[in-house]
């Protein structure tokens, strides 16, 4: 089949009684007629048959540093090559990549490659993995998937940015070829998910738990705060109490600021203070590696230990400035064990805060 088709065959669904079709991959439940797609647009009835039209199809691929995906603790200093497709499971009002996510012109947005041309590209630019970002890869599972398996094949490790928003069983099969993940929890009530995000707050909060007790994948969670919206100091501390008990107190938590986009032109963008006293609180509650992101602030992006409290990783946006910690994870300072990821590393190896577009040749699948 060549990328240019597109008629990929999508898992996950079962036929109805009524002749719809059901997509069984996320909580949305689709049902579908015939022709029609489900709210992600890129899952399509087709007959008997439902197909993914974004399988080998891509808007566009990047390399990053890793810590912008954000993962802090995750082989830092390291290179990813970025890559999503177009459409998403959920409709947030606030969407910074809605250019992508609510794309329909898949033809003229999409680069083509499979995922052995992915693959090779990593390994030959150096990078340490390949990320599957700017749109959600729940909603492309297959082709995240099948990348996956041929990074694995050459050495290459893999990282999911999602909101969590999937069912059990394909859950269960995506994150088994992951090695890394970064969940947003978009807020931590149900009137948000509904409004704002048009979805429900519990599946994302079981992606959390069945990530941290029934996998060994590495994940961190990013909030972003919206004033008025999911900021508040209550709301803050029940978030962080949850995290603490349900998940413990390694997991990395960012608190991301906002800027006005999509439908939400109308909220001011999230002052640094926001960030910081949410930070304080999640401090004050037990997390042990708490951050700031999109904005400047080198407390705020800096990774402590939490038994000594050393400055391990200063961080100045994606610059690293400062490196403590040893191959296996240890603080150099009093050996203790930081959660995380790690490999030796020097701080003039890192790949820094560049970002490069780069094209794929297209390549059959």
């Amino acid at each position: 089949m060549s990328v240019a088709e597109s008629e990929y065959p999508a898992r996950w669904w079962h036929l109805l009684d009524d002749g719809r079709m059901q997509c069984d991959l996320c909580p949305r439940d689709c049902r579908l007629h015939a022709g029609q797609r489900g709210l992600c647009f890129v899952r399509k009835r087709e007959g008997d048959r439902m197909l993914l039209t974004t399988y080998g199809r891509s808007s566009g691929y990047c390399v990053d540093p890793i810590e912008k995906k954000p993962l802090n603790q995750f082989y830092p200093g390291t290179s990813v090559l970025s890559f999503g497709t177009a459409g998403c499971n959920l409709a947030c009002k606030f969407c910074q990549n809605w250019d992508i996510s609510k794309s329909r012109d898949m033809d003229r947005l999409a680069d083509a490659a499979s995922p052995e041309a992915i693959a090779q590209a990593a390994q030959s630019l150096g990078c340490k993995s390949v990320a599957f970002t700017y749109n959600d890869p729940v909603i492309f599972a297959e082709y995240a998937m099948d990348v996956a398996d041929a990074c694995h094949a050459v050495g290459v490790q893999t990282v999911a940015v999602t909101a969590g928003y999937v069912h059990a069983e394909p859950r269960r099969e995506f994150y088994a070829k992951m090695d890394a993940a970064n969940v947003d929890l978009k807020a931590f009530t149900e009137e948000f998910y509904v409004k704002l995000t048009g979805a429900r707050l519990a599946p994302v909060l079981d992606t959390l738990k069945y990530l941290k007790h029934e996998t060994a994948v590495w994940f961190e969670i990013t909030t972003l705060l919206i004033p008025g919206k999911n900021d508040s100091d209550a709301e803050l501390e029940a978030m962080c109490d949850w995290i603490a008990r349900e998940l413990g107190p390694e997991v990395p938590l960012h608190f991301s600021a906002f800027h006005p986009d999509w439908k939400m032109t109308d909220i001011p963008a999230t002052p640094a203070a926001t960030l910081a006293r949410a930070r304080g609180i999640a401090l004050a509650r037990g997390l042990h590696y708490v951050y700031t992101g999109n904005v400047h602030d080198t407390e705020g992006g800096t990774t402590f230990c939490p038994h000594c409290g050393t400055a391990l990783i200063v961080r100045d946006w994606y610059k690293l400035l400062n490196y403590r910690v040893s191959e296996n994870g240890r603080c150099r300072e009093c050996d203790g064990a930081l959660a995380g990821r790690y490999q030796a590393f020097e701080i003039k190896d890192q790949f820094g805060p560049r970002r490069i577009p780069i094209r794929l040749a297209a390549a059959a699948v």
